[in-house]
């Protein structure tokens, strides 16, 4: 895999701007196919009150929109961080064939953005996280996805 240092440094360039705009934090994303971009995304958690709006993310939904269909095959994304856990899980959910990255996690933690606790929690078996967690209706727990099988106009994904 081999990564173009101008789509990162457009990716930091993202991050920097936003800082500047006041709109969110200093995180920028660029989504790539075929050597052209097709996407870009910053982080606006705090703009829009929307807690999974992390560059990534936004990035991955401006491409999906633009392109019109719900995977990223043969695209690449460049961000200006390593990808929190959330958007890691975006990534591989989009199909995104690479990441490439600047900051480390460790360099976001330094600055305030600490995943490491949800890497932990990731890790623990349920009745031990810190976000109780409980099964309920189990019986009816597999109603829609019965429903999903039966339904043939149904869209693989």
């Amino acid at each position: 895999m081999q990564g173009n240092p101008e789509f990162m440094r457009q990716a930091i360039t993202l991050a920097v701007k936003n800082v500047a705009s006041g709109h969110g934090g200093p995180f920028g994303a660029v989504v790539v196919r075929d050597g052209k971009v097709i996407a870009t995304g910053v982080n606006l958690v705090t703009a829009t009150n929307d807690p999974t709006a992390h560059a990534e993310v936004v990035a991955i939904r401006n491409a999906c929109k633009e392109l019109g269909e719900f995977s990223l095959l043969e695209c690449t994304m460049y961000t200006s961080c390593e990808p929190c856990p959330m958007c890691l899980a975006a990534i591989h959910w989009a199909r995104m064939e690479g990441i490439f990255y600047s900051g480390t996690a460790a360099d976001a933690a330094a600055a305030g953005f600490d995943d490491a606790f949800i890497y932990e929690e990731i890790r623990k078996v349920v009745g031990e996280r810190t976000v109780p967690e409980e099964q309920m209706l189990a019986e009816l727990g597999n109603e829609s996805f019965d429903a999903w099988r039966k339904f043939v106009t149904r869209v693989e994904y």
